[in-house]
């Protein structure tokens, strides 16, 4: 049995949290999760994250990490290695694609492969004309108008 929110009151009061909504219907679909390979998703500061995956046995080569807006694809994929026949196979080299959704204004700074771990490095950068700004109340009259105008285009 599968519950599903209603997001209709929150229509009513917010405007513009479409894509918010669509990600939480989205997220309650999902039916197989698969957890290969293990990563870990760390916020190291206020608006620095860090993704770390477990891709023992892949070099460079093997790795393709692209951002197409918000985002994140990790694929892997790696010859099949015929030097003997395997008895037990512990170490998994299967292909994979690994998915990070990502907030807006989030941009990947760099990545590294340091004993089978790849490191991703995130920011998130809010650009200045969506950052606080302080509105000044005036009387009214056409001078309040344009300092409006100019701090935005300041800012």
């Amino acid at each position: 049995m599968r519950n599903e929110l209603d997001f209709s009151p929150m229509y009513r009061s917010s405007v513009g949290f479409d894509r918010v909504f669509k990600l939480l219907n989205n997220s309650q679909r999902l039916q197989a999760v698969d957890f290969w390979p293990h990563h870990d998703i760390v916020k190291t500061g206020e608006d620095e994250y860090r993704i770390s995956m477990a891709v023992a046995g892949f070099d460079e080569s093997d790795l393709d990490i692209t951002q197409d807006r918000n985002f994140l694809v990790v694929k892997g994929s790696k010859a099949e290695d015929q030097q003997g026949e395997y008895l037990h196979r512990g170490i998994p080299a299967r292909s994979f694609e690994r998915r990070f959704e990502l907030a807006d204004h989030v941009w990947v700074e760099d990545a590294s492969l340091a004993s089978g771990l790849l490191t991703v490095s995130l920011r998130r950068e809010i650009p200045d004309a969506l950052r606080l700004r302080k509105i000044a109340i005036g009387s009214g009259s056409q001078d309040t108008v344009l300092q409006i105008d100019a701090n935005r285009h300041t800012a």
